[in-house]
């Protein structure tokens, strides 16, 4: 980004967050100052404002609609491994202080330090500083979830329902640190999500689709709409015609894009640094080791333009990376922020994340997906005699201690003699995150990221992720089915 942008976003926040409030640079620093008096290693202001909207039509109504402005201001002391958190929805000087005094409890008063030269930090641009909730009236909102509804009705005759939603964000956060760091960040997010009903000779089966990331309305054309009715209408009737699926051990192929939510949940989680500083993760102490079947490389990558895991920065102020977490198989490194970075002695990865103002930041997932192989996506069907081709997935959990996950899965076939033939539903994958690593035998050359769907939750925060993956051959996973 250039200074010039840098600057438009620290203006922005500091017009929209600080100066209704009378707060300027200097009572961040006394109140900055104030939290240093103690003896603290860090200490940081977080302040945001949000608008955000949904729209819900079914059977031609809007059936659901919410709107939100939410502002404040969340206040952080560090004391080697203590942090004391305070917020206050309320932004004037009076609460912030306030907050402020609330932190001291960590800490014994110490002698007190020096402000800091207010430095601003220059990020790479990777979404524009738009407002999509602006982006369009709210009758055209309606009409774009009309079209959607109308396009996937117009398909296929069996279908039967169609529910479309619209979600839109606009986003201000600026952070103030103690080393005299000052960084914003102006972040847009929309998407849109469709869910149909198909029914014939008394059956009924569902799909879904969607999509979104960091812009606004705009990038939601009659094609990109057309799209999603099509891929949702095609899952609700490829389920219609599915049989039960057969359970066991058995050879799984795993398409490219969203099952990459495997991947996010079952070994994404345990790369991240504060299950690894506290031990409880099954990849702590591996650094260095062989974790995956070679040939397999997995990054966390926040910088990828308009992408809905993407930022400008972490909600600490820090540029967001490419972060390799396993090369060929051997695990490199852990998706951190400061505080575990610090105490585990290696660098920050722009990982810190945050639900909101009223929410400590903790290291969290990005866009974060393998790399390809050399295989083509033919070529690892072929090589499977009998197993389980799954296209695409609904819901999962996973143990982060243990690695253990369940998955179900929301399209699927069977393969046989090299073909995907009929499809089944009903099958669940179970295994382990680590073990499964290791069971990888082919990697697609066809990679593909997400949609922009992905919400991560962790210890009771959500944020917005990307997840991908190329088609992927796993030996010897477990599938529970039906029969």
């Amino acid at each position: 980004m250039s200074t010039l942008a840098n600057h438009s976003h620290l203006e922005t926040a500091q017009q929209l967050l600080l100066r209704p409030t009378g707060i300027d640079t200097s009572a961040l620093q006394s109140v900055l100052g104030q939290m240093m008096s103690h003896q603290v290693d860090y200490a940081d202001l977080y302040f945001q404002y949000s608008r955000s909207e949904s729209w819900g039509l079914e059977e031609g109504q809007v059936k659901s609609g919410n709107f939100s402005i939410d502002q404040g201001v969340g206040v952080r002391a560090v004391s080697g491994e203590k942090t004391a958190f305070a917020y206050s929805d309320d932004i004037n000087l009076p609460a912030l202080r306030e907050a402020a005094n609330a932190t001291k409890a960590i800490a014994a008063i110490g002698a007190e330090q020096t402000g800091k030269t207010i430095l601003t930090r220059q990020s790479p641009t990777l979404y524009l500083p738009q407002d999509p909730i602006a982006s369009l009236s709210a009758d055209a909102k309606v009409k774009l979830l009309e079209r959607l509804e109308q396009f996937a009705k117009q398909i296929d005759p069996r279908i039967s329902q169609v529910m479309a939603s619209i979600a839109g964000e606009y986003e201000v956060i600026m952070v103030a640190r103690s080393d005299g760091l000052m960084a914003a960040d102006v972040r847009p997010l929309v998407r849109i999500s469709v869910q149909v009903i198909a029914e014939h000779n008394g059956r009924r089966e569902q799909g879904s689709s969607g999509g979104g990331g960091r812009f606004d309305y705009s990038y939601f054309t009659d094609e990109v709409l057309h799209d999603y009715a099509q891929k949702a209408v095609h899952q609700a009737l490829v389920n219609l015609d599915a049989r039960p699926a057969p359970a066991g051990s058995m050879t799984v192929v795993l398409g490219a894009g969203w099952p990459g939510i495997l991947l996010h949940e079952a070994i994404g989680h345990g790369l991240e640094g504060d299950f690894n500083r506290k031990g409880s993760s099954a990849f702590a102490n591996m650094i260095g080791q062989q974790v995956a079947a070679k040939g397999i490389t997995i990054v966390d990558d926040g910088t990828i333009a308009d992408r809905r895991g993407s930022l400008s920065i972490d909600d600490e102020g820090n540029p967001t990376n490419r972060t390799v977490l396993i090369e060929d198989g051997i695990l490199r490194g852990y998706i951190q922020d400061s505080l575990n970075a610090r105490l585990m002695g290696m660098p920050m990865t722009g990982n810190a994340r945050r639900e909101s103002y009223a929410h400590i930041p903790m290291p969290r997932m990005t866009n974060t997906y393998m790399m390809n192989g050399d295989k083509d996506p033919q070529e690892i069907i072929k090589s499977v005699k009998k197993g389980l081709y799954a296209a695409n997935f609904g819901g999962g959990q996973v143990d982060i201690t243990s690695g253990k996950f369940v998955f179900s899965a929301a399209e699927a076939y069977m393969i046989e003699d090299g073909k995907i033939t009929y499809p089944v539903k009903g099958a669940t994958l179970i295994g382990n995150g680590p073990d499964v690593l290791t069971r990888v035998s082919m990697i697609g050359n066809d990679m593909a990221l997400d949609s922009g769907v992905g919400t991560c939750g962790k210890e009771g925060q959500s944020v917005p992720v990307g997840v991908g993956q190329p088609t992927l051959k796993i030996d010897g996973l477990t599938v529970g089915g039906t029969v």
